[in-house]
């Protein structure tokens, strides 16, 4: 398994643990506080999405390149109308993470 796939799997098995964390102190809350549910009146907030930044996607596109994909990632770069990550817009990165993904995991 390549070092990319190998960060992915981890990344991934950490969003899992982080779930399941949260599910667990949710549970722990509602036994020891007595409230059953939200009322209807506390809109339940979505946790916000991380805002991802360069520094966020740039190892991730060096390390496919130096695994050998760099021909891959030039063409992912492209995609997104830039001829390097910096002139990527970053509304694009999550996105351009995915394709980084499918790269890595052998498409």
């Amino acid at each position: 398994m390549s070092k990319m796939a190998d960060m992915a799997q981890t990344i991934e098995n950490l969003r899992n643990a982080a779930a399941a964390i949260n599910d667990t102190a949710n549970w722990l809350y509602k036994q020891f506080s007595g409230a059953d549910e939200p009322e209807a009146s506390e809109p339940v907030k979505p946790e916000p999405k991380k805002e991802l930044k360069l520094e966020d996607v740039r190892p991730v596109l060096a390390n496919l390149s130096r695994s050998g994909h760099t021909a891959e990632v030039r063409a992912v770069l492209q995609k997104y109308g830039a001829a390097k990550l910096s002139a990527v817009d970053p509304a694009n990165y999550e996105a351009l993470l995915k394709d980084a993904e499918v790269i890595a995991n052998g498409k």
